[in-house]
């Protein structure tokens, strides 16, 4: 109920304080371990867009950069502190707070582990583990060059297309609603053919 009533007061606030600015703040705090959805900072301002107020590619760049700030911040304080105090303060109170536990926690490095560096920019393509995908690739000390364009090239596809569905979409919250979970799945296998890219140019260089 209190998170109802934050996310309430700060939807009215942002939407009368509407700027690329407040777009990239917002994304970097929903890139960060605090459980703002990006699904209230896009369509609004993708539908400003389609009133003119606004420009639509900007509007996902400022975000796509927001999203990169913020999962740099989790980053660099998982590299820094180390696993043990990262996983002891996902078991504080104070984790419970912001919804996250040992338990998401390890299913974002178990993931991780699975799927390698570029995980990172596939965990920006699913729910609930998205924010968190940076947490485990600062414990491993993933190469920051790569974790950077991933981050930004997952977030990038991911903003797109909430921002296309505010942009096209926003007036008609029953379409909208009816496309989303479909769109939700064309960006994972976007991401899923852009991985099995990566992996087919590997081996190539190994052959040659």
């Amino acid at each position: 109920m209190i998170f109802l009533n934050i996310f309430s007061s700060l939807l009215d606030w942002y939407i009368q304080n509407m700027t690329y600015l407040t777009i990239t703040i917002l994304m970097a705090i929903e890139s960060t371990f605090i459980p703002l959805p990006s699904e209230l900072v896009l369509p609004p301002a993708a539908w400003k867009a389609s009133q003119g107020d606004l420009n639509l590619f900007l509007i996902i760049l400022f975000a796509s950069i927001g999203c990169v700030l913020g999962a740099t911040f989790n980053y660099v304080l998982s590299r820094t502190l180390g696993r043990t105090i990262i996983y002891g303060l996902a078991d504080s109170k104070a984790a419970k707070f912001f919804f996250i536990n040992r338990e998401k926690l390890q299913k974002a490095e178990n993931y991780f582990v699975e799927n390698g560096n570029t995980s990172t920019f596939v965990g920006r393509l699913v729910p609930g583990i998205r924010h968190l995908i940076s947490i485990p690739a600062g414990l491993a000390k993933m190469d920051f060059k790569k974790f950077l364009f991933y981050t930004f090239t997952g977030s990038f596809i991911w903003n797109a297309i909430l921002s296309l569905l505010g942009y096209y979409f926003g007036k008609n919250q029953e379409v909208l609603m009816e496309h989303f979970d479909q769109l939700k799945w064309v960006a994972l296998g976007i991401g899923i053919l852009f991985v099995l890219y990566l992996v087919f140019v590997k081996k190539r260089k190994k052959r040659n």
